[in-house]
């Protein structure tokens, strides 16, 4: 079975309550699903949310009857999605994340079909292979389609190992820091549209998001070609939120890792 697990919690230190701020009347969480509702390889879907009270908000967002809710760890992500993955048996994952509100269901599709014509452990969109290291890299997509498949095998045996922060909250990043005990797929595109921001962490990533969403008709299902298609027509919105590194979460995250490992040896 394939399970989409949408990870969604409501807290966040950049934009609190984010993924339940609305556009015409629609929080970022419905558009999510509804974008991953459109993919025609996911058997299921299933929001990961914190058991925190104030996660209730986002379980009580949820109005689509093909969505099914799991509660667990907060910070260690990692233990969430494994958790919920062995509970609806899934023996495929695709991550999906809440802050990415224009997910195009045709490149799900895409990676699942990469994945299942081969071998991999892990296939995404966001890693690049550099001489002997992988590396997290926009592979010429915009920031906000990030896509990662992966089998329940490559989950456990990160659940498993997994000892830093940053891998236990970004759930997957075991997996290329090991890249010997795993085979990895990665997913170019053919040209580089990385300058294009659309992952909301801040209020400028949100009123850029609401313009590309408002000019499109409403209930529209975004897909890549048409959005990129609107930025060349308008290349100046990029600016709106271009002063906004696409890493700054997983750099946050590495310098939690040098932190933690200075604790440990002090």
């Amino acid at each position: 079975m394939i399970v989409a697990i949408i990870q969604a919690r409501y807290s966040s230190t950049r934009l609190p309550g984010k993924i339940l701020m609305e556009i015409n009347d629609k929080s970022i969480l419905d558009y999510v699903i509804n974008q991953v509702q459109h993919s025609k390889k996911i058997d299921k879907i299933v929001v990961a949310s914190p058991k925190k009270t104030q996660d209730d908000l986002v379980v009580n967002s949820i109005n689509s009857s093909n969505v099914e809710v799991f509660r667990g760890s907060e910070n260690d992500v990692l233990d969430r999605y494994y958790q919920c993955a062995k509970n609806y048996n899934a023996n495929v994952i695709v991550r999906i994340t809440s802050d990415c509100p224009l997910i195009d269901p045709t490149l799900i599709d895409r990676c699942i079909l990469e994945f299942q014509n081969s071998d991999y452990d892990y296939i995404s969109n966001v890693n690049k292979l550099e001489k002997t290291s992988w590396i997290y890299h926009l592979n010429g997509f915009p920031l906000g389609f990030a896509v990662e498949v992966f089998t329940f095998d490559a989950l456990e045996r990160s659940w498993n190992n997994a000892k830093k922060p940053s891998e236990r909250e970004h759930v997957t990043q075991y997996i290329p820091n090991n890249p010997k005990l795993f085979k990895i797929g990665s997913i170019e595109n053919f040209n580089d549209f990385s300058d294009i921001h659309l992952a909301i962490d801040h209020q400028a990533d949100f009123d850029l998001v609401k313009l590309v969403i408002e000019h499109f008709p409403d209930g529209e299902i975004y897909n890549l070609e048409k959005i990129i298609s609107f930025f060349e027509d308008n290349p100046h919105l990029k600016l709106i939120n271009s002063h906004i590194p696409f890493d700054e979460g997983y750099t946050k995250s590495l310098e939690e890792d040098k932190i933690a490992e200075k604790n440990h040896s002090d």
